[in-house]
């Protein structure tokens, strides 16, 4: 198979996290698929902190897993550290975040790759699209040559026309120590797209043998830690490393001050918007100038390298003002850098201008993943990612796209998000954006998305087998529960302990299970319950499972209900033809954005920033409705 004839199913352009999940996603799927990448040893580089999930991203990463992506496996393999977040809050703010090792991170990534069929790569610079019409037929490299596919994906990260800003210095790159992309936004604002201009920055990274922990609190990972894949192939950490906690001070914030008219962010030299929920640390101390301190996490790359992350500590002033500010910080007195902080200005294109597939309405057969649509963070990347190869896939299959909802996925929130509302700001993903969390809770990814991805077959029977014996087991030990009778000599001790009501007669277990003081570990004691989970091999997963079930049924019921005249509303389909300038009932304003967006659904044309529920109901006329 030669690159000079061959007419590959999809090119994936870019090697980082969105490319790599949707590289896989392509060839799994059966598609051949040619993976271009600029530097084949940065396959799905940790470009800034070493770590995976957190709040709403943790949740991200299990229904990767679920979908039969490699994000959470990876992340297992690699762990230096779990931690499972918020779990003094209800079930749907848990949230799995895992410490990795950088370097076993991305070698992790690239052996998988490599192991999965249907998949070459090829390493060069793609600076130009081609084009028949409004359909994409392949790329242009900077080798010159022209490799032609069925469709692509386009996920360049932060490398489009890329610019690198330290102090008063600025170069052109995508990533330290590597050249920016050029060409491709050219190629696109010529078909009419519209692009923008996007900042992120990364902090210092610094030798951990110059700090003094003595002067920190340790950060330890949990006790009993879990896992992000559903696949038994992984397992939970029997060792951990621990993070540390720090915090800036009032001398630090003096020192940083001074540098403010050297500063990128505050000269003018920077004039694109930067991520609002992790700004840098001289953005932290300008907006909230009452605050005496900041927090530093002080995160370790890997299991045995001494460089550490300075987590909160994002910058991109001058190299001086860095080392004299990070000294002031408890622990960094004699503070050895490896590496200085800086900016990143790129290229996005407003992910109005895609439909929910992640293929762009301009041009037929491209996709666009990751932060070439405005997002932040790799968990954003990585799902864009896996749903754009999903369907590009199925595009050359022709199949119909693969399309989460709202209430099925926060991946559907995301997707939705980004194509509906637009963002002029790096967006990224929290529990507060999803308005069904009850139900996309980070438990239950396997049982809400597994059936559906192996439907279009990339989930493999192994993990819908699990997912049936899961979903089994957890509806029998309810039954159980709900038929099993109780006396009080059974239960009262563990009600007395537990300072809740004690019981006079007999009554089902499943009226006791549901009280907000029990534990369903403290119920394990009751001889007949213990001899069942015993017998029928019930485990951790599927207890947390019924508890969550016995506890929080009355709200999950309550949320599907809304999910279900919610999505009553998305089976109102709009023709994609159909034009709003002719009808006069809607705003002027509706009108303008509906023209724009073109939304499939009057669910989608509900969400629209500034489609009233007036519009909506004067579209229902118009609909037959």
């Amino acid at each position: 198979m030669s690159l000079f004839t061959t007419v590959y199913d999809v090119i994936v352009v870019g090697g980082g996290h969105a490319g790599s999940e949707a590289a896989a996603a392509s060839a799994n799927m059966g598609a051949r698929t040619l993976l271009i990448t600029m530097n084949l040893q940065n396959i799905a580089q940790m470009s800034c902190n070493p770590a995976m999930g957190g709040i709403a991203k943790g949740q991200i990463v299990r229904e990767i897993d679920a979908l039969g992506g490699y994000s959470g496996i990876v992340t297992d393999k690699t762990a230096i550290q779990f931690k499972m977040l918020n779990k003094s809050k209800g079930p749907a703010m848990w949230s799995p975040r895992a410490q990795s090792d950088r370097m076993q991170f991305a070698e992790c990534w690239r052996n998988l790759l490599e192991q999965t069929d249907n998949l070459d790569f090829y390493q060069d610079s793609v600076n130009g699209l081609i084009f028949n019409g409004d359909k994409i037929t392949g790329v242009k490299t900077n080798l010159g040559l022209e490799i032609k596919a069925k469709t692509v994906i386009l996920t360049a990260g932060t490398f489009l026309n890329g610019l690198i800003h330290i102090g008063e210095k600025t170069f052109g790159g995508g990533r330290a120590g590597e050249g920016a992309s050029t060409g491709i936004t050219e190629d696109l604002v010529e078909k009419g797209f519209e692009s923008g201009r996007m900042k992120t920055g990364t902090p210092p990274r610094v030798d951990g043998r110059s700090l003094d922990y003595s002067k920190m609190t340790e950060q330890p990972g949990d006790e009993n830690p879990e896992k992000f894949s559903y696949l038994p192939t992984t397992a939970p950490l029997k060792k951990q490393r621990s993070c540390f906690l720090t915090y800036t001070n009032q001398t630090t914030h003096n020192l940083l001050r001074e540098g403010f008219d050297r500063s990128p962010m505050f000269n003018g030299r920077i004039k694109s918007t930067g991520p609002r929920y992790c700004p840098s640390v001289e953005d932290k101390i300008n907006r909230f100038a009452d605050k005496e301190r900041h927090q530093i996490f002080v995160e370790p790359e890997g299991w045995s390298t001494v460089e550490i992350y300075v987590n909160g500590f994002s910058t991109s002033l001058p190299e001086d003002v860095q080392d004299k500010a990070i000294r002031s910080i408890p622990g960094f007195e004699n503070v050895k850098f490896f590496r200085y902080g800086y900016a990143i200005e790129y290229d996005y294109f407003p992910p109005t201008q895609l439909t929910h597939s992640l293929e762009t309405k301009l041009i037929k057969n491209l996709f666009f993943a990751g932060q070439i649509n405005g997002t932040t963070g790799y968990e954003e990347a990585a799902s864009q990612g896996l749903m754009a190869g999903i369907n590009a896939a199925l595009k050359t299959q022709n199949k119909e796209p693969f399309i989460l909802k709202r209430s099925e996925a926060y991946i559907g929130v995301l997707i939705d998000d980004l194509i509906t509302k637009g963002t002029e700001e790096p967006y990224r993903m929290f529990t507060s954006r999803a308005e069904y969390r009850t139900l996309l809770r980070q438990d239950n990814a396997d049982l809400r998305l597994t059936p559906r991805a192996f439907e279009i077959g990339l989930a493999s029977k192994e993990r819908m087998d699990r997912v049936d014996e899961k979903k089994q087991k957890t509806a029998d030990l309810i039954e159980f529960i709900k038929n099993l009778s109780i006396t009080k000599e059974d239960v009262n001790p563990i009600l007395e302990a537990k300072n809740s009501a004690l019981i006079n007669q007999s009554m089902k277990l499943y009226k006791i299970a549901s009280r907000p003081q029990l534990k369903f570990e403290d119920l394990l004691s009751i001889e007949k319950l213990n001899k069942y989970i015993t017998n029928n091999s019930i485990d951790e997963e599927i207890v947390e499972q019924v508890e969550i079930h016995l506890k929080y049924s009355g709200y999950i019921e309550k949320e599907k209900s809304n999910a279900d005249k919610l999505n009553r509303l998305e089976n109102v389909p709009i023709p994609s033809s159909f034009d709003y300038s002719k009808v006069k009932s809607l705003s002027y304003e509706a009108r303008e954005k509906l023209n724009n967006i073109k939304p499939t659904s009057i669910s989608q044309a509900s969400r629209i920033s500034g489609v009233s529920p007036s519009d909506i109901s004067v579209l229902l006329v118009y609909m037959g409705r």
